[in-house]
């Protein structure tokens, strides 16, 4: 007989690693899962400010680009606080473009749709809510272990999260030469 891991194993579409973030779930309610989409924190109150005009003076032009990267930082900071993001415990997890594995306290079933509120520590870091199926629970020491797909998630979105794992997984590879 095969094993169900090692096959799955071999047919991964996204490298994964595991990582210590900020984290929480949500269970999604049935009325509201038709209205799901993944998104960046903040992502509509900043779509208006994303570009700076072009400024013919070099000092000038690099100046406002250095205040525009602080302002963004403070704001960031600030949708952080008052979404919450800031406060969201640590918890392990085995994190891919694909999907996520992840501890947790309560149990869910097989199906249903959560809500991941996560903050990725990248430069600057990105503040993330997405959406997965759970596709697996198993008990555990301190609750259950629960794996779970994302859906309803922009390529954009995954992009962010495969450049996490990447980043994290150079870490730890500089980890091992040392």
């Amino acid at each position: 007989m095969v094993d169900e891991d090692k096959m799955h194993a071999n047919t991964r579409e996204f490298s994964r690693v595991d990582a210590y973030i900020p984290l929480q779930a949500r269970l999604v309610p049935k009325d509201e899962r038709q209205n799901i989409r993944s998104k960046v924190s903040g992502e509509a109150a900043m779509a208006e400010f994303r570009t700076l005009t072009d400024v013919e003076d070099k000092a000038l032009s690099d100046w406002l680009t250095m205040l525009n990267t602080k302002l963004d930082a403070i704001i960031n900071m600030l949708t952080f606080q008052r979404e919450g993001i800031s406060a969201l415990p640590f918890v392990k997890v085995d994190i891919s473009g694909a999907g996520l594995k992840f501890s947790s306290p309560e149990k869910y079933n097989h199906r249903d749709i959560l809500e991941l509120k996560m903050l990725l520590p990248m430069m600057p870091p990105v503040a993330l809510y997405v959406y997965g199926e759970v596709i697996k629970v198993e008990s555990s020491m301190n609750g259950f272990e629960i794996a779970v797909k994302f859906i309803a998630m922009d390529e954009d979105i995954r992009d962010e999260i495969v450049k996490f794992v990447f980043k994290r997984q150079r870490e730890i590879l500089r980890e091992k030469r040392k």
